[in-house]
């Protein structure tokens, strides 16, 4: 079975109204049939906090979703811990020339410990790094 990480802008595409990316989202997932999700704790956190300010309804929203997301068979998120951390900042200091957020270093950093290759995501940073990013605009 394929696995594939799932990135902060692709929940995000996902639950918030009107998100320009829910298409690409959409086809993308849509292209990946059964594939295992996996996603971190960190991601959630960064999930949660962009939509924070949308509203008590995207709130909610987005908290039953990561919730769910927590408790879903098809979805293994992993646990953020103190070596996580560590390894993503080791990362994040080993890239001075990137502006890759933290989030990111521990997202890439968990994507190599379990040899996934691809990224349900728009962001070129993970390119820059050698991973497939499966979310592109719109043609």
């Amino acid at each position: 079975m394929t696995t594939v990480f799932a990135d902060t802008v692709y929940w995000i595409a996902t639950v918030r109204p009107n998100d320009p990316w829910t298409a690409s989202a959409n086809r993308a997932r849509e292209l990946l049939g059964g594939a295992r999700l996996v996603t971190t704790d960190e991601v959630l956190v960064e999930f949660l906090t962009a939509l924070s300010g949308g509203g008590e309804r995207l709130r909610e929203q987005a908290a039953k979703m990561a919730r769910a997301l927590l408790a879903h068979p098809g979805v293994d998120v992993i646990p953020q811990s103190h070596e996580s951390f560590l390894r993503g900042l080791a990362l994040y200091q080993t890239r001075p020339d990137k502006d890759y957020s933290m989030t990111d270093c521990i997202s890439m950093d968990r994507m190599r410990e379990h040899s996934i290759s691809a990224v349900l995501t728009n962001d070129r940073h993970f390119s820059q790094e050698g991973f497939a990013v499966l979310m592109m605009p719109a043609a």
